[in-house]
């Protein structure tokens, strides 16, 4: 690494389920210049444009990178557009901060965005198995089983997912750009229609329209900028969908990502993080991630979540902003929670802000629990 690089602007737009207002280029641009505005930059200012979304077909425009060059100020400049399934937005970030750290670029715009308002993404999300029966509906029709397994592996209290979505849809009343500002009861969400055992409606994630921009920079760009938040370490881990003696309930790729990062930024994972934002698109995935990413041990995540320990003002508070449960735009989903992570160091978050978060870590999966992007940032310059 030959520069350091921080997060000097940070852009969202309303994220809703369907943005009929505006046009996909639009809703970029909506992010894009919030984020210029927030770093005080313009778009002459940029070096390169990374950009990342979610498959083609979610929306069927191919290679919107190309088409949307002129509305990203990237005419003349480098693009570069990422993809890595659900994990793309983190993934996206962390390429476009690794141009900053080996000195490529100096200032680069990220964004990632989705328009699922004009796609079909059940149909995109159920792909038929080979050699298996063609039963899968939808991304939980392929997590279930994996949440079954893990419950049944730490004999774990069915109460706890819900509990997570009664947590989530509460922090989501905080932020004035959720998608969903939804108010419900452990009861109710119980009593709400089981989709795929034990997948209930009210613990899944909505399907929204949305884009998130940050500015990176380096040293040179970054000094001086208000309240910056440095990059203490990154890192993208990936593994076969399927492959003898894989674990899919705590995947190794997982693990290693988190490893990865945590020996960058030279930290204790139960001693130094003040706060995470994690990719839970289904609620049981949040004790299950508190697992994978070496927060406690094996067996542990479940009880955590039900001592009230993830909560903000517990021991570590995770997704803060609502999280996927309350805001999934796919492509982008994963970018939100590096840019919520980065807006807690930076002390910005607002109603949801943890009170000293110094240091936090944003994570992003995709695919078959098979893409991780991760990255930890700070409130001090390593």
């Amino acid at each position: 690494m030959s520069e350091r690089c921080a997060v000097i602007g940070i852009g969202q737009t309303e994220h809703r389920e369907s943005r009929k207002d505006v046009s996909l280029p639009g809703l970029l641009r909506e992010a894009l210049f919030r984020a210029l505005e927030d770093a005080d930059r313009t778009l002459a200012d940029m070096d390169a444009i990374v950009i990342g979304t979610a498959p083609d077909m979610f929306e069927g425009v191919m290679m919107p990178e190309l088409f949307m060059a002129d509305a990203l100020g990237a005419v003349g400049k480098p693009i570069f557009r990422v993809h890595t399934a659900g994990s793309v937005g983190g993934s996206t970030a962390v390429v476009a901060s690794h141009l900053i750290e080996n000195g490529v670029h100096q200032q680069v715009l990220t964004l990632a965005f989705e328009k699922q308002s004009e796609a079909n993404a059940m149909w995109a999300l159920s792909p038929a198995i080979p050699f298996q029966p063609q039963l899968v509906a939808g991304a939980g029709g392929y997590f279930a089983p994996l949440i079954r397994s893990y419950m049944a592996r730490h004999d774990a209290h069915p109460d706890a997912g819900p509990m997570v979505a009664v947590k989530d849809r509460e922090n989501g009343l905080l932020n004035p750009k959720a998608h969903l500002h939804l108010k419900q009861t452990l009861d109710e969400v119980k009593a709400s229609p089981m989709l795929w055992d034990p997948i209930r409606y009210s613990e899944t994630c909505p399907s929204s329209d949305g884009a998130v921009a940050m500015v990176l920079a380096n040293d040179k760009h970054a000094k001086g900028c208000k309240n910056p938040a440095w990059i203490l370490g990154t890192s993208v881990r990936t593994e076969r969908t399927f492959m003898a003696g894989r674990d899919q309930v705590n995947p190794k790729a997982g693990q290693m990502c988190a490893k990865d990062v945590y020996d960058q930024a030279r930290i204790d994972p139960r001693k130094d993080v003040d706060c995470a934002e994690i990719y839970v698109p289904f609620s049981w995935f949040e004790p299950m991630w508190l697992e994978n990413l070496g927060f406690c041990e094996p067996g542990e995540g479940w009880k955590w979540t039900m001592e009230g320990k993830t909560r903000i003002g517990g021991q570590l508070p995770l997704n803060m902003s609502g999280g996927v449960l309350c805001t999934n735009p796919i492509g982008a989903s994963g970018m939100i929670r590096f840019a919520e992570a980065a807006r807690q160091v930076r002390g910005t978050a607002e109603r949801h802000q943890v009170d000293g978060a110094k240091i936090a870590i944003g994570h992003a999966y995709g695919g078959g629990s098979q893409f991780f992007a991760m990255w930890a940032v700070g409130s001090e310059r390593p």
